[in-house]
């Protein structure tokens, strides 16, 4: 990320790149990302990424383009506007789950547990059942190997797009063994579910985005690649954003201070708190101002590109002040870094390199618009955005009930702005991680008696 700060900082807004011989256009400018994505939305598609990302992927919702990803969107809302009350219980059910498994007083690695969470809540949006990674021993060896191939595969993709038209050349053994591992993990979860189908076994009551897949293929393959591209979507972008938060928390104490203050005046702290409701999410603003705080420093997808589909223009970026348009021809890319577009001085301050949720206090920020994307924007916004919102609360909220006071481990090294590895999500290597001195109330309140 570093990378994308520097250029912006030495070239402008809008600027012109070359890569391996063809020109593409770059911008962190508010007014010409709404073009893209929406104003001009037409006239702009995914470009090489459906041909890049298919031997991981294959051809769902995160890589198709025109009339196959508007059926594949319809066919996917209803997962979030039916069955609302019934994913706020899983969520509560797999949150459950993970505090089971963080020993009381410990220091304890919380990205690979937000990674099996969001697995969880992810799969049941597929399938309309967890797969548990977090209660079950045998499922979480599988989610751990799935998740290292994953992992792996979404690091070759992110190469194969630096590549340009040369994508192809990055087709190794490393890469096919991993895209198989992946593959063979969501085939037999398809399997259940298409022998459900065919013996009736399926739930009637609620929408299940698997079963309404196959009402209309039981083609394996085709099921296979939309379920691995809402594991995307849904697994690795909230469980990033749940990463970003503890560690954040972890290393601002005053903010994580007034945050547990929050919690306990409206539900509570302890174990005998209540569990939030949906109710309870909304009445606490400094929350939701330091889920928005962290999703502005670390935007889950922190780089995006659309590639032109006839030629046309950008409306600002051209001539000497930058302020008028840029052309832009048939097949060129243009790319947007959400990343370095949250961290615009002009945009958020002196101090936009800072974590402080106090920024969204006020109407200083009301009118952001176009220079806030973490969900991205236009008619291919995140679907899933209240449902990842939901669940990223809720953690929170329950972690702290359980765990009021969080502290750095000693010696634990801190990660400087801009040096965050940046793979189709913008992760944290398993070498840095998010650990983390996790208290409960007792041991504090016995501490101070001492």
């Amino acid at each position: 990320m570093q990378l994308f700060l520097d250029v912006v900082e030495g070239s402008g807004m809008t600027f012109e790149q070359s890569l391996l011989g063809t020109r593409g256009i770059d911008t962190i400018d508010p007014e010409n990302i709404e073009d893209v994505l929406s104003t001009q939305f037409e006239e702009f598609g995914l470009g090489l990424r459906p041909p890049t990302f298919y031997p991981l992927l294959g051809s769902g919702i995160f890589t198709q383009d025109g009339r196959q990803w508007k059926h594949s969107r319809e066919m996917l809302r209803p997962q979030f506007m039916s069955n609302r009350s019934e994913n706020f219980e899983q969520i509560k059910a797999c949150v459950g789950d993970l505090i089971s498994c963080i020993p009381p007083n410990s220091i304890v690695d919380l990205q690979p547990l937000f990674f099996r969470l969001t697995f969880d809540t992810t799969t049941f949006l597929l399938f309309g059942k967890s797969m548990s990674a977090l209660s079950s021993d045998d499922i979480a060896g599988k989610e751990s190997e799935f998740a290292d191939a994953f992992s792996l595969g979404q690091d070759y993709l992110s190469h194969r797009g630096r590549l340009g038209d040369f994508y192809w050349l990055l087709y190794d053994s490393r890469f096919r063994d991993a895209c198989k591992t992946c593959h063979r993990f969501v085939d037999d979860a398809v399997r259940d579910a298409l022998e459900d189908a065919n013996t009736e076994q399926q739930e009637k009551s609620k929408y299940v985005f698997i079963h309404a897949l196959i009402q209309e293929t039981q083609d394996p393959k085709v099921l296979r690649d939309q379920c691995l591209n809402i594991l995307l979507a849904g697994r690795d972008t909230t469980a990033c954003c749940l990463t970003w938060t503890f560690r954040l928390l972890a290393r601002h104490p005053n903010v994580l201070e007034r945050l547990r203050e929050e919690i306990e005046s409206t539900v509570g702290i302890g174990d005998s708190a209540v569990q939030p409701d949906r109710n309870d999410l909304k009445k606490m603003p400094y929350l939701n101002f330091v889920i928005k705080e962290v999703l502005r420093l670390y935007p889950s997808v922190p780089v995006n590109s659309r590639a032109a589909l006839k030629t046309t223009t950008l409306p600002v970026g051209g001539g000497e002040d930058g302020r008028s348009p840029i052309l832009v021809r048939r097949g060129e890319a243009v790319g947007y870094c959400v990343y370095a577009m949250h961290r615009r001085k002009d945009i958020y301050g002196a101090d936009a390199e800072e974590f402080r949720p106090e920024r969204w206090e006020g109407t200083q920020l009301k009118n952001v618009g176009w220079g806030y994307l973490p969900f991205n924007g236009g008619p291919r916004i995140c679907l899933g955005q209240d449902f990842a919102m939901l669940e990223a609360l809720y953690t929170v909220v329950r972690l702290i009930q359980k765990y009021p006071y969080i502290e750095l481990p000693e010696n634990e090294p801190s990660l400087p702005p801009g040096q965050e590895k940046q793979v189709l999500t913008l992760v944290i290597s398993s070498a840095e991680g998010c650990e983390v001195k996790l208290r409960g109330q007792s041991y504090w309140v016995h501490s101070d008696r001492l």
